[in-house]
Protein backbone atom coordinates (compact mmCIF):
# COMPACT_ATOMS: atom_id res chain seq x y z
CA UNK A 1 0.00 0.00 0.00
CA UNK A 2 1.52 3.34 -1.07
CA UNK A 3 1.46 6.30 1.20
CA UNK A 4 -0.84 9.05 -0.02
CA UNK A 5 1.01 12.21 -0.93
CA UNK A 6 -0.21 15.17 1.08
CA UNK A 7 -0.70 18.39 -0.84
CA UNK A 8 -0.49 21.68 1.07
CA UNK A 9 -2.93 24.33 -0.06
CA UNK A 10 -1.28 27.70 0.19
CA UNK A 11 -4.00 29.43 -1.83
CA UNK A 12 -5.92 30.88 1.18
CA UNK A 13 -2.78 32.39 2.68
CA UNK A 14 -1.52 33.67 -0.66
CA UNK A 15 -4.89 35.15 -1.60
CA UNK A 16 -5.27 36.79 1.81
CA UNK A 17 -1.87 38.46 1.59
CA UNK A 18 -2.60 39.61 -1.96
CA UNK A 19 -5.97 41.09 -0.98
CA UNK A 20 -4.55 42.98 2.00
CA UNK A 21 -1.61 44.13 -0.10
CA UNK A 22 -4.01 45.71 -2.58
CA UNK A 23 -5.69 47.92 0.04
CA UNK A 24 -2.91 48.53 2.58
CA UNK A 25 -0.95 51.73 2.91
CA UNK A 26 2.61 50.65 3.57
CA UNK A 27 3.91 54.14 4.16
CA UNK A 28 6.81 55.36 6.27
CA UNK A 29 4.86 54.97 9.52
CA UNK A 30 3.96 51.33 8.74
CA UNK A 31 7.51 50.45 7.78
CA UNK A 32 9.02 52.07 10.87
CA UNK A 33 6.40 50.36 13.03
CA UNK A 34 7.20 46.93 11.60
CA UNK A 35 10.95 47.42 11.95
CA UNK A 36 10.53 48.45 15.59
CA UNK A 37 8.26 45.46 16.19
CA UNK A 38 10.88 43.14 14.68
CA UNK A 39 13.49 44.71 16.95
CA UNK A 40 11.28 44.11 20.01
CA UNK A 41 10.68 40.53 18.89
CA UNK A 42 14.38 39.78 18.85
CA UNK A 43 15.25 41.65 22.05
CA UNK A 44 12.38 40.22 24.08
CA UNK A 45 12.99 36.66 22.86
CA UNK A 46 16.74 36.63 22.63
CA UNK A 47 17.12 33.73 25.05
CA UNK A 48 14.46 31.61 23.36
CA UNK A 49 16.13 32.09 19.98
CA UNK A 50 19.56 31.23 21.38
CA UNK A 51 18.23 28.12 23.11
CA UNK A 52 16.63 26.98 19.86
CA UNK A 53 19.91 27.37 17.97
CA UNK A 54 21.72 25.50 20.74
CA UNK A 55 19.27 22.64 20.24
CA UNK A 56 19.72 22.71 16.46
CA UNK A 57 23.45 23.36 16.12
CA UNK A 58 24.97 23.46 19.62
CA UNK A 59 25.56 27.14 18.85
CA UNK A 60 26.90 29.08 21.86
CA UNK A 61 25.07 32.16 23.06
CA UNK A 62 28.03 34.39 22.19
CA UNK A 63 28.00 33.32 18.55
CA UNK A 64 24.24 33.85 18.47
CA UNK A 65 24.68 37.36 19.86
CA UNK A 66 27.39 38.24 17.36
CA UNK A 67 26.37 36.43 14.17
CA UNK A 68 22.62 35.94 14.50
CA UNK A 69 20.44 38.28 16.59
CA UNK A 70 23.17 40.93 16.86
CA UNK A 71 23.65 41.22 13.12
CA UNK A 72 19.91 41.53 12.52
CA UNK A 73 19.59 44.15 15.25
CA UNK A 74 22.38 46.16 13.62
CA UNK A 75 20.55 45.96 10.28
CA UNK A 76 17.29 47.13 11.88
CA UNK A 77 18.93 50.05 13.68
CA UNK A 78 20.67 51.11 10.46
CA UNK A 79 17.37 51.01 8.56
CA UNK A 80 15.53 52.95 11.27
CA UNK A 81 18.18 55.66 11.09
CA UNK A 82 18.19 56.08 7.32
CA UNK A 83 14.77 54.92 6.07
CA UNK A 84 13.35 58.42 5.61
CA UNK A 85 16.37 59.33 3.50
CA UNK A 86 16.11 56.13 1.44
CA UNK A 87 12.41 56.66 0.72
CA UNK A 88 12.82 60.27 -0.41
CA UNK A 89 12.65 60.65 -4.22
CA UNK A 90 16.12 61.35 -5.58
CA UNK A 91 16.53 64.16 -8.10
CA UNK A 92 18.75 63.56 -11.12
CA UNK A 93 19.91 65.82 -13.92
CA UNK A 94 17.23 66.77 -16.43
CA UNK A 95 18.50 67.11 -20.02
CA UNK A 96 17.78 70.19 -22.08
CA UNK A 97 15.28 68.44 -24.36
CA UNK A 98 13.02 67.73 -21.35
CA UNK A 99 12.88 71.32 -20.16
CA UNK A 100 10.83 72.60 -18.51
CA UNK A 101 10.88 69.46 -16.41
CA UNK A 102 12.32 67.59 -13.47
CA UNK A 103 13.68 64.01 -13.36
CA UNK A 104 13.69 61.92 -10.21
CA UNK A 105 13.95 58.33 -9.03
CA UNK A 106 11.28 56.76 -6.81
CA UNK A 107 11.59 53.40 -5.05
CA UNK A 108 8.38 51.35 -5.19
CA UNK A 109 7.72 48.17 -3.21
CA UNK A 110 7.80 45.03 -5.33
CA UNK A 111 4.65 43.72 -3.63
CA UNK A 112 4.53 40.18 -2.25
CA UNK A 113 7.99 38.68 -1.71
CA UNK A 114 9.15 35.24 -0.68
CA UNK A 115 12.21 34.91 1.57
CA UNK A 116 13.72 31.43 1.90
CA UNK A 117 16.24 31.13 4.74
CA UNK A 118 19.08 28.68 5.39
CA UNK A 119 19.79 26.38 8.32
CA UNK A 120 23.37 27.36 9.16
CA UNK A 121 22.41 30.83 10.41
CA UNK A 122 18.67 30.27 10.81
CA UNK A 123 17.86 33.63 12.41
CA UNK A 124 20.21 35.93 10.54
CA UNK A 125 19.65 34.52 7.05
CA UNK A 126 15.88 34.78 7.39
CA UNK A 127 15.43 38.02 9.30
CA UNK A 128 18.23 40.16 7.81
CA UNK A 129 16.58 40.02 4.36
CA UNK A 130 13.24 40.69 6.09
CA UNK A 131 14.63 44.02 7.29
CA UNK A 132 15.12 45.10 3.68
CA UNK A 133 11.72 43.76 2.64
CA UNK A 134 9.95 45.71 5.40
CA UNK A 135 11.98 48.86 4.75
CA UNK A 136 10.91 48.56 1.13
CA UNK A 137 7.22 48.31 2.08
CA UNK A 138 6.54 44.74 0.95
CA UNK A 139 4.28 41.96 2.11
CA UNK A 140 6.32 38.88 2.95
CA UNK A 141 6.10 35.11 3.22
CA UNK A 142 9.00 33.77 5.28
CA UNK A 143 10.15 30.19 4.75
CA UNK A 144 12.63 29.17 7.48
CA UNK A 145 14.80 26.14 6.94
CA UNK A 146 13.12 22.95 8.09
CA UNK A 147 16.56 21.53 8.97
CA UNK A 148 16.96 23.92 11.91
CA UNK A 149 13.79 22.51 13.45
CA UNK A 150 13.70 24.24 16.83
CA UNK A 151 14.58 27.66 15.46
CA UNK A 152 11.94 27.38 12.75
CA UNK A 153 9.31 26.56 15.39
CA UNK A 154 10.24 29.57 17.52
CA UNK A 155 10.20 31.95 14.54
CA UNK A 156 6.87 30.61 13.32
CA UNK A 157 5.41 31.33 16.74
CA UNK A 158 6.93 34.77 17.26
CA UNK A 159 6.50 36.46 13.88
CA UNK A 160 2.66 36.59 13.94
CA UNK A 161 2.75 37.77 17.55
CA UNK A 162 4.79 40.87 16.69
CA UNK A 163 4.38 41.70 13.01
CA UNK A 164 1.39 42.63 10.83
CA UNK A 165 -0.46 39.31 10.36
CA UNK A 166 -2.28 40.67 7.33
CA UNK A 167 0.94 41.21 5.39
CA UNK A 168 3.63 38.98 6.93
CA UNK A 169 3.42 35.21 7.34
CA UNK A 170 5.62 32.22 8.09
CA UNK A 171 5.30 28.92 6.23
CA UNK A 172 7.02 25.81 7.53
CA UNK A 173 7.82 22.62 5.69
CA UNK A 174 10.43 20.90 3.57
CA UNK A 175 11.27 20.63 -0.10
CA UNK A 176 7.71 19.79 -1.12
CA UNK A 177 6.23 22.84 0.58
CA UNK A 178 8.96 25.09 -0.80
CA UNK A 179 8.33 23.77 -4.30
CA UNK A 180 4.61 24.47 -3.99
CA UNK A 181 5.30 27.98 -2.73
CA UNK A 182 7.59 28.62 -5.69
CA UNK A 183 4.73 27.75 -8.03
CA UNK A 184 2.95 30.89 -6.80
CA UNK A 185 3.39 34.15 -8.66
CA UNK A 186 5.50 36.22 -6.29
CA UNK A 187 6.74 39.69 -7.13
CA UNK A 188 10.23 38.94 -5.82
CA UNK A 189 12.12 35.95 -4.39
CA UNK A 190 15.11 36.04 -2.06
CA UNK A 191 16.86 32.69 -1.56
CA UNK A 192 19.82 31.69 0.60
CA UNK A 193 21.17 28.16 0.24
CA UNK A 194 23.05 25.77 -1.98
CA UNK A 195 23.77 26.18 -5.68
CA UNK A 196 21.74 23.11 -6.75
CA UNK A 197 18.64 24.38 -4.96
CA UNK A 198 19.35 27.89 -6.21
CA UNK A 199 19.07 26.60 -9.77
CA UNK A 200 15.66 25.09 -8.95
CA UNK A 201 14.49 28.38 -7.41
CA UNK A 202 15.66 30.34 -10.44
CA UNK A 203 13.97 27.90 -12.80
CA UNK A 204 10.67 28.17 -10.96
CA UNK A 205 10.92 31.95 -10.81
CA UNK A 206 11.53 32.10 -14.56
CA UNK A 207 8.09 30.60 -15.17
CA UNK A 208 6.54 33.80 -13.82
CA UNK A 209 9.39 36.15 -14.81
CA UNK A 210 9.94 36.81 -11.10
CA UNK A 211 13.17 38.62 -10.20
CA UNK A 212 15.39 36.75 -7.75
CA UNK A 213 18.35 37.22 -5.47
CA UNK A 214 20.39 34.06 -4.93
CA UNK A 215 22.79 33.98 -1.99
CA UNK A 216 24.80 30.81 -2.58
CA UNK A 217 28.35 29.82 -1.64
CA UNK A 218 31.47 28.33 -3.14
CA UNK A 219 35.09 27.87 -2.25
CA UNK A 220 36.46 31.01 -0.58
CA UNK A 221 40.27 30.81 -0.48
CA UNK A 222 42.61 32.54 1.96
CA UNK A 223 45.87 33.51 0.26
CA UNK A 224 48.76 33.96 2.70
CA UNK A 225 51.95 35.60 1.46
CA UNK A 226 55.43 35.91 2.95
CA UNK A 227 54.97 39.36 4.48
CA UNK A 228 51.76 38.49 6.35
CA UNK A 229 51.61 38.84 10.13
CA UNK A 230 51.41 35.09 10.77
CA UNK A 231 50.31 35.26 14.40
CA UNK A 232 47.34 37.51 13.58
CA UNK A 233 46.62 35.69 10.32
CA UNK A 234 46.44 32.29 12.02
CA UNK A 235 44.20 33.57 14.81
CA UNK A 236 41.75 35.24 12.42
CA UNK A 237 41.60 32.29 10.04
CA UNK A 238 41.08 29.82 12.89
CA UNK A 239 38.25 31.95 14.25
CA UNK A 240 36.51 32.49 10.91
CA UNK A 241 36.88 28.89 9.77
CA UNK A 242 35.82 27.00 12.89
CA UNK A 243 33.07 29.34 14.06
CA UNK A 244 29.77 27.46 13.64
CA UNK A 245 31.91 24.35 12.99
CA UNK A 246 32.83 25.69 9.57
CA UNK A 247 29.20 25.84 8.44
CA UNK A 248 29.49 29.41 7.21
CA UNK A 249 29.11 30.45 3.57
CA UNK A 250 31.98 32.96 3.80
CA UNK A 251 34.30 30.82 5.94
CA UNK A 252 37.81 30.34 4.51
CA UNK A 253 37.43 27.14 2.50
CA UNK A 254 41.16 26.59 1.99
CA UNK A 255 44.51 28.21 2.62
CA UNK A 256 46.92 28.92 -0.23
CA UNK A 257 50.24 29.70 1.44
CA UNK A 258 53.74 30.34 0.14
CA UNK A 259 56.48 27.97 1.43
CA UNK A 260 58.17 30.62 3.58
CA UNK A 261 55.21 30.84 5.98
CA UNK A 262 53.29 27.61 5.56
CA UNK A 263 54.87 25.59 8.37
CA UNK A 264 54.65 28.38 10.93
CA UNK A 265 51.10 29.16 9.87
CA UNK A 266 50.04 25.56 10.56
CA UNK A 267 51.68 25.65 14.00
CA UNK A 268 49.97 28.93 14.87
CA UNK A 269 46.54 27.70 13.75
CA UNK A 270 46.97 24.57 15.89
CA UNK A 271 47.85 26.77 18.86
CA UNK A 272 44.76 28.92 18.34
CA UNK A 273 42.46 25.92 18.04
CA UNK A 274 43.67 24.75 21.46
CA UNK A 275 43.26 28.25 22.90
CA UNK A 276 39.73 28.60 21.52
CA UNK A 277 38.32 25.15 22.28
CA UNK A 278 40.70 23.46 24.73
CA UNK A 279 42.61 20.21 24.35
CA UNK A 280 39.41 18.34 23.48
CA UNK A 281 36.91 20.52 21.54
CA UNK A 282 34.27 17.84 22.05
CA UNK A 283 33.74 19.23 25.54
CA UNK A 284 33.96 22.90 24.65
CA UNK A 285 30.73 24.89 25.19
CA UNK A 286 31.88 27.21 22.40
CA UNK A 287 32.15 24.67 19.58
CA UNK A 288 29.18 23.81 17.36
CA UNK A 289 28.04 20.51 15.91
CA UNK A 290 27.34 19.35 12.37
CA UNK A 291 23.71 19.74 11.36
CA UNK A 292 22.80 16.09 10.70
CA UNK A 293 24.20 12.64 9.83
CA UNK A 294 23.94 13.30 6.09
CA UNK A 295 26.28 16.27 6.35
CA UNK A 296 28.48 14.42 8.84
CA UNK A 297 28.95 11.48 6.47
CA UNK A 298 29.69 13.79 3.53
CA UNK A 299 32.45 15.51 5.51
CA UNK A 300 33.92 12.27 6.79
CA UNK A 301 34.23 11.00 3.21
CA UNK A 302 36.73 13.82 2.58
CA UNK A 303 38.92 12.46 5.38
CA UNK A 304 39.13 8.95 3.98
CA UNK A 305 42.47 9.35 2.20
CA UNK A 306 43.47 12.77 3.51
CA UNK A 307 46.72 13.65 5.25
CA UNK A 308 45.65 15.04 8.62
CA UNK A 309 47.95 17.65 10.15
CA UNK A 310 45.75 18.28 13.18
CA UNK A 311 42.45 17.02 14.53
CA UNK A 312 40.28 14.48 12.76
CA UNK A 313 38.57 13.14 15.88
CA UNK A 314 34.84 12.62 15.42
CA UNK A 315 31.69 11.13 16.92
CA UNK A 316 28.75 10.40 14.62
CA UNK A 317 26.18 10.08 17.41
CA UNK A 318 27.09 13.53 18.68
CA UNK A 319 27.55 14.97 15.15
CA UNK A 320 30.98 16.11 16.30
CA UNK A 321 33.99 16.66 14.04
CA UNK A 322 37.08 18.21 15.57
CA UNK A 323 38.65 21.28 13.94
CA UNK A 324 40.86 19.59 11.36
CA UNK A 325 43.82 20.77 9.29
CA UNK A 326 44.72 18.86 6.12
CA UNK A 327 47.78 18.75 3.89
CA UNK A 328 46.16 18.94 0.46
CA UNK A 329 46.85 19.22 -3.25
CA UNK A 330 44.85 21.12 -5.84
CA UNK A 331 43.51 17.95 -7.47
CA UNK A 332 42.27 16.40 -4.20
CA UNK A 333 38.55 15.67 -4.02
CA UNK A 334 38.06 18.10 -1.15
CA UNK A 335 39.24 20.92 -3.42
CA UNK A 336 36.49 20.22 -5.94
CA UNK A 337 33.54 20.95 -3.64
CA UNK A 338 32.46 23.51 -1.08
CA UNK A 339 33.38 21.95 2.27
CA UNK A 340 30.92 23.61 4.66
CA UNK A 341 32.43 22.01 7.73
CA UNK A 342 35.45 22.14 10.08
CA UNK A 343 37.97 20.74 7.59
CA UNK A 344 40.64 23.16 6.40
CA UNK A 345 42.88 22.13 3.46
CA UNK A 346 46.26 23.85 3.39
CA UNK A 347 48.03 24.03 0.03
CA UNK A 348 51.38 25.35 -1.05
CA UNK A 349 51.69 27.97 -3.78
CA UNK A 350 54.87 29.30 -5.34
CA UNK A 351 53.70 32.92 -5.48
CA UNK A 352 50.70 35.21 -5.66
CA UNK A 353 50.42 34.72 -9.44
CA UNK A 354 49.73 31.02 -8.96
CA UNK A 355 47.03 31.83 -6.42
CA UNK A 356 45.38 34.30 -8.80
CA UNK A 357 45.54 31.75 -11.61
CA UNK A 358 43.86 29.12 -9.43
CA UNK A 359 41.08 31.51 -8.38
CA UNK A 360 40.43 32.52 -11.98
CA UNK A 361 40.29 28.93 -13.20
CA UNK A 362 37.43 28.03 -10.85
CA UNK A 363 33.89 29.30 -10.20
CA UNK A 364 33.89 32.77 -8.67
CA UNK A 365 33.99 32.56 -4.86
CA UNK A 366 31.62 34.29 -2.48
CA UNK A 367 34.60 35.72 -0.59
CA UNK A 368 38.30 36.11 -1.28
CA UNK A 369 40.79 36.57 1.54
CA UNK A 370 44.30 37.91 1.17
CA UNK A 371 46.93 38.28 3.88
CA UNK A 372 49.75 40.64 2.92
CA UNK A 373 50.97 44.06 4.07
CA UNK A 374 52.03 45.04 0.53
CA UNK A 375 49.52 47.51 -0.93
CA UNK A 376 50.48 46.96 -4.61
CA UNK A 377 49.96 43.21 -4.14
CA UNK A 378 46.58 43.86 -2.54
CA UNK A 379 45.57 45.94 -5.57
CA UNK A 380 46.98 43.33 -7.95
CA UNK A 381 44.81 40.55 -6.48
CA UNK A 382 41.67 42.68 -6.24
CA UNK A 383 42.01 43.87 -9.84
CA UNK A 384 42.76 40.47 -11.35
CA UNK A 385 40.14 38.35 -9.58
CA UNK A 386 36.37 38.39 -9.31
CA UNK A 387 34.54 37.43 -6.13
CA UNK A 388 31.35 38.31 -4.32
CA UNK A 389 33.34 40.21 -1.71
CA UNK A 390 36.90 40.46 -0.51
CA UNK A 391 38.72 41.08 2.74
CA UNK A 392 42.36 42.01 3.25
CA UNK A 393 44.14 40.70 6.38
CA UNK A 394 40.97 39.33 7.98
CA UNK A 395 38.12 36.92 7.29
CA UNK A 396 34.31 37.09 7.51
CA UNK A 397 34.31 40.63 8.92
CA UNK A 398 33.31 42.18 5.60
CA UNK A 399 29.91 40.53 5.87
CA UNK A 400 28.25 42.41 8.78
CA UNK A 401 29.13 45.93 7.59
CA UNK A 402 25.79 47.54 6.58
CA UNK A 403 27.56 50.07 4.36
CA UNK A 404 28.99 47.25 2.21
CA UNK A 405 26.95 45.15 -0.24
CA UNK A 406 26.93 41.46 0.52
CA UNK A 407 26.28 38.94 -2.23
CA UNK A 408 27.79 36.58 -4.74
CA UNK A 409 28.77 36.71 -8.38
CA UNK A 410 28.55 33.97 -10.97
CA UNK A 411 28.29 30.57 -9.31
CA UNK A 412 28.32 32.13 -5.83
CA UNK A 413 25.06 33.98 -6.44
CA UNK A 414 23.44 37.09 -7.84
CA UNK A 415 22.19 40.25 -6.22
CA UNK A 416 23.19 41.73 -2.88
CA UNK A 417 21.81 43.14 0.35
CA UNK A 418 22.61 44.74 3.75
CA UNK A 419 21.99 48.35 4.66
CA UNK A 420 20.89 50.60 1.80
CA UNK A 421 21.58 47.76 -0.63
CA UNK A 422 18.75 45.79 1.02
CA UNK A 423 16.35 48.68 0.46
CA UNK A 424 17.38 48.89 -3.19
CA UNK A 425 17.11 45.12 -3.62
CA UNK A 426 13.55 44.96 -2.29
CA UNK A 427 12.27 47.96 -4.26
CA UNK A 428 11.86 48.89 -7.90
CA UNK A 429 13.73 52.03 -8.95
CA UNK A 430 11.12 53.92 -10.95
CA UNK A 431 12.18 56.81 -13.16
CA UNK A 432 9.75 59.74 -13.08
CA UNK A 433 9.68 62.82 -15.32
CA UNK A 434 7.56 65.79 -14.21
CA UNK A 435 7.02 67.99 -17.27
CA UNK A 436 5.77 71.56 -17.44
CA UNK A 437 3.25 72.62 -20.08
CA UNK A 438 4.00 76.32 -20.40
CA UNK A 439 6.56 75.62 -23.15
CA UNK A 440 6.02 73.06 -25.90
CA UNK A 441 8.56 73.37 -28.69
CA UNK A 442 7.35 72.04 -32.09
CA UNK A 443 10.72 70.49 -32.96
CA UNK A 444 9.73 66.88 -32.18
CA UNK A 445 6.43 66.98 -34.03
CA UNK A 446 5.78 66.23 -37.72
CA UNK A 447 6.18 67.46 -40.35
CA UNK A 448 9.95 66.92 -40.00
CA UNK A 449 12.63 68.96 -41.67
CA UNK A 450 16.42 69.19 -41.94
CA UNK A 451 16.34 72.29 -39.77
CA UNK A 452 14.44 70.46 -37.01
CA UNK A 453 16.94 67.60 -37.17
CA UNK A 454 19.84 69.98 -36.66
CA UNK A 455 18.16 71.57 -33.65
CA UNK A 456 17.35 68.16 -32.13
CA UNK A 457 20.94 67.00 -32.54
CA UNK A 458 22.04 70.10 -30.63
CA UNK A 459 19.50 69.51 -27.83
CA UNK A 460 20.57 65.91 -27.38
Amino acid sequence: MTKKKISHDFDPLYDSLRSHLAVSRRDYAWRIGQLKALLRMIQENNQALSQAMWADLHKPAFECAVTEQGLVIAEIEHALKYLAQWMRPRSVATPLYNQPGHCEVHHDPFGLVLIIGAWNYPVQLLLAPLVGALAGGNAVILKPSELAVQTAEVLAKLVPEYLDKNLIAVVQGGAEETSQLLDKNFDFIFFTGSSPVGKIVMGKAAQNLTPVVLELGGKSPAIVLADADIAVTARRIAWGKFMNAGQTCVAPDSILAVPAVKERLVLEIKKNIRQFYGEDPRYSPDYCRILNTKNFDRLMAFLKDAKVLHGGANNREELFIEPTLLESKFDDEIMQYEIFGPLLPILEISDVEQAVQWVNSHPKPLALYLFTEHSPTQSYVLERTSSGGACINDVVMQMPVPQLPFGGVGASGMGHYHGHYSFETFTHAKGVLRKGTWLDLPLRYAPYSLRKSKWLRWLF
